[in-house]
């Protein structure tokens, strides 16, 4: 085709917009060149930190670098709150019995410094709300309650004698490092003699359990009858009493751990009927006392186990959270839209194997991810510490933040430890999740009190991963190393 005929006028208005498209063009190459030729220079702000942790490298200060361009970057984009975001309650663990008792292997120093690590709110974990049993617990010494008097309904011989050497000196210590160290508990089982199998546990398995006396789930193990329901609200009450003689505050309690579960450690299971009917006894009791209620644990991924509860409105009155953990976590996300002014923690990270691997740390990440994104406002792990390769007093092999090699009296921080202490040291109380879009979606983001802002991505490449992050007008870049795990604070 030919071209039209140009006048000199067209023909030099067309010379200068190629030879403008061609400077823009050859600019634009000079800096992608650039960009694509080696790394962007550091952030020059100290508000702006990042940290890294890979299995073999934990904790490890990075750069955070000017923002540019890469084929291969993944971008973050940091947005507004969420809408249903409730502010962040606090991050913990559970003061269990073989967790003191495997402290005790170390020397003293090693001790006082593992449990400032934990809980200094200047240093490491910034531990601020942690959970504790009220009797044994699967992590218990043995199995034992407060008063197995049978039939002592006036709880004349209630006592917490068993716990002064160890429960009490081991949040004792957790207190002198964090006073304002918060804390909620739940029992395994009530006293036996207030159970129909009396007996501690429901299953076979170590125990000495008769056929008889086997548990099911889907049926009151606890005996429904008013007398039994008012003695075990005072003992309730007695507890909360007991520990507050101590200098150890108790804010918040569950009626029951694992209602569903049948156990061959201590346990009781309960029908939500039968929770129904306990709670119009314990709320009484407990609001005297200033003393809430969360509904839990629920470790099933039924919502109609709490909706019933709910829907009975002399029980719901007193209800003011949620307790969830293992198969309950299925549920939480319909739980949470129901009833959006429940609080809702995280009541127990689901447990391990014992082998405290990298790779149960990968999954307890999407664990974590999973329970911020739908709602909850505390996450408590669940062993402290133990003895390396030890099991629980009926057989199960756990992991824990600590690992005590007893025989050569050394620990280590395991690599949950570090994933958790990502999210507990730059989160602060009162936080807010904020929501995030882009490529980069492995995050969870958080908005502090302070108008700091955290950042938590995880990287599961086989390779480094580059991520260019936008906070309203602030751009950067981050580098995470490969199968890694990393914290951006920025400051204000």
């Amino acid at each position: 085709m030919k071209e039209p005929d140009l006048s000199r006028r067209d023909f030099l208005s067309r010379g200068v917009i190629l030879g403008a498209s061609a400077g823009i063009a050859s600019v634009f190459s000079s800096k992608l060149s650039a960009a694509q030729s080696g790394k962007p220079a550091s952030l020059p702000d100290a508000r702006i930190t990042f940290v890294t942790t890979t299995e073999t490298s934990p904790w490890r200060d990075a750069h955070v670098l000017n923002a540019s361009f890469g084929w291969t970057m993944l971008n973050l984009n940091i947005e507004e709150p969420a809408p249903d975001a409730q502010p962040i309650q606090g991050f913990g663990a559970c003061f269990n019995e073989l967790g003191w008792t495997s402290l005790q292997a170390m020397n003293e120093a090693d001790r006082v410094g593992v449990m400032r690590e934990m809980f200094d709110p200047n240093v490491g974990a910034r531990f601020s709300y942690c959970r504790m049993p009220i009797g044994a617990n699967d992590f218990a010494i043995e199995a034992y309650s407060y008063d197995e008097t049978e039939s002592d309904f006036e709880l004349h011989q209630f006592s917490i004698d068993h716990d002064q050497k160890s429960l009490v000196p081991f949040i004792q210590l957790a207190l002198k490092h964090q006073p304002s160290l918060k804390l909620w508990a739940s029992p395994w089982t009530p006293p036996s003699w207030m159970k129909r199998n009396h007996f501690y546990a429901e299953r076979p398995g170590g125990n000495g359990i008769r056929p008889d006396q086997v548990g099911r789930e889907g049926e009151d193990m606890f005996i429904q009858e008013p007398r039994y329901f008012e003695a075990y609200a005072r003992y309730f009450g007695k507890f909360i009493d007991a520990y507050n003689a101590q200098g150890i505050k108790i804010g918040v309690v569950m009626p029951q751990n694992e209602f569903n579960s049948a156990q061959n450690f201590p346990s009781c299971t309960w029908t939500p009927e039968g929770l129904i009917r306990f709670i119009h006894a314990l709320g009484p009791e407990m609001e005297s006392r200033g003393v809430q209620i969360y509904f839990g644990t629920l470790e099933r991924g039924n919502p109609k186990l709490l909706e019933i509860v709910m829907a009975e409105p002399q029980a719901a009155r007193y209800i003011h959270g949620l307790g969830i953990q293992w198969a309950g976590k299925n549920a939480l996300p319909k739980l949470h839209r129901e009833f959006p002014s429940l609080s809702i923690f995280q009541s127990e990270q689901e447990c391990g194997d014992g082998n405290n691997d990298w790779r149960y740390t990968s999954y307890c990440w999407q664990l974590m991810k999973h329970y911020f994104r739908s709602g909850a406002s505390g996450y408590m792990y669940w062993n402290i510490s133990l003895i390396d390769g030890s099991k629980s007093t009926w057989g199960w092999a756990q992991n824990s933040l600590v690992a005590v090699d007893a025989s050569q009296k050394t620990f280590r921080y395991t690599h949950d430890y570090y994933l958790l202490k990502h999210l507990s040291h730059f989160v602060d109380v009162g936080a807010r999740r904020l929501e995030t879009t882009g490529t980069c979606d492995d995050t969870l983001a958080f908005l502090n009190p302070d108008g700091s802002t955290v950042v938590l991505v995880r990287n599961e490449l086989p390779n480094p991963a580059v991520v260019h992050v936008q906070l309203k007008g602030q751009r950067m870049v981050i580098e995470l190393p490969p199968d890694s795990v990393g914290t951006l604070s920025i400051g204000v």
